[in-house]
Parts: structure tokens; C-alpha cells; sequence
């Protein structure tokens, strides 16, 4: 099981940290960022009414027949 710390530094400081680092480096920092980024933002979507009422909105379309896929749209493009 890997250590886990625990610190509290300033934004600067954390900028400092990662101005030293080497490119790969901070590609990986980038990346772990971006992840957890995307996790957080994804959670507060799924809980979130506007964006929930906003996606039935969208599937009742799709249902109806208002709207159409992207396929659907192509293939119908084609014929």
C-alpha cells in the first residue's frame, strides 16, 4: 500500500514545485489533473437538476422523433 501525505502549501509554492519538474513530469501531473478534473465535474453533473431535466429533455426528443442521431442522420444523408 502506498504512503499517502498530506501537506498544505500555497498556490505559489505549489507553482514553484512544479516549474522544477521535467516535462514528462509535469505531462503526468497534467494528466492526473485533468482526470480528477473530469471526475469532479462529472459528479456534479450527475447530481445536478438542471443538467438532469436538460438530458430527459433531450432523450423525450429522441423518443418522439424530434431529433436524430448523428447516424441517423448520415444514413439518411446517404439514401
Amino acid at each position: 500500500m502506498p504512503a499517502i501525505v498530506k501537506l498544505q502549501l500555497s498556490l505559489e509554492a505549489l507553482a514553484e514545485a512544479i516549474s522544477s519538474l521535467e516535462l514528462q513530469e509535469k505531462r503526468q501531473l497534467q494528466e492526473l489533473i485533468e482526470q480528477q478534473i473530469f471526475e469532479a465535474e462529472e459528479a456534479l453533473y450527475e447530481d445536478d437538476a438542471e443538467t438532469i431535466a436538460e438530458i430527459q429533455a433531450v432523450r423525450a426528443e429522441y423518443r418522439d422523433g424530434e431529433s436524430i442521431t448523428i447516424d441517423e442522420y448520415l444514413a439518411n444523408r446517404a439514401n
